[in-house]
């Protein structure tokens, strides 16, 4: 079920945001953020989780990409579905939920940026509609190591058109 996150959700938003990053292929990150943190980084609107028996098993959020009023339409999409439950479609599903939402809320272009070498994220966001646009170069230090991101991006055919 893909329902709203809400704040007592967070104990388990980082354990499984946690999971990904032990993939060392999701995020520059070395730990999870606190709420408070996470809380400031993300819109308030278009923060999904999926629920199966009452857990948190996925979820997925919104973050702006400047704070200037010309990008107001413009968000970085974040997805992690908790190690136990990948391969399964869920994160197909809450990606597809999370882009109905953010047309939703007026979104008319979402981007991403990923490790090359996390290939099912990067099938999952040409699956969802993402098209890739470019590649930054030793973009940041992660472990002490230099990598790229593939940049992604979605083009809404509802908003901005």
């Amino acid at each position: 079920m893909i329902d709203e996150l809400r704040p007592e959700d967070w104990p388990q938003v980082p354990q499984i945001y946690l999971d990904g990053l032990a993939t060392g292929q999701a995020s520059f990150e070395v730990e999870a953020p606190s709420w408070e943190t996470w809380d400031q980084r993300f819109h308030r609107h278009s923060r999904l989780v999926v629920r199966e028996n009452g857990q948190v098993v996925a979820w997925a959020a919104l973050a702006p990409v400047s704070t200037r009023p010309c990008y107001a339409g413009v968000a970085e999409a974040t997805l992690y579905v908790a190690a136990d439950h990948r391969g399964q479609g869920i994160g197909k599903r809450l990606l597809q939920a999370l882009i109905e939402s953010s047309e939703r809320n007026g979104i008319w272009s979402l981007y991403g940026a990923t490790f090359p070498e996390n290939m099912a994220s990067i099938q999952l966001q040409l699956a969802c509609g993402f098209r890739i646009v470019g590649r930054r170069e030793r973009i940041a230090q992660h472990h002490g190591i230099w990598r790229d991101t593939i940049i992604t991006e979605r083009r809404s055919q509802v908003v901005g058109v």
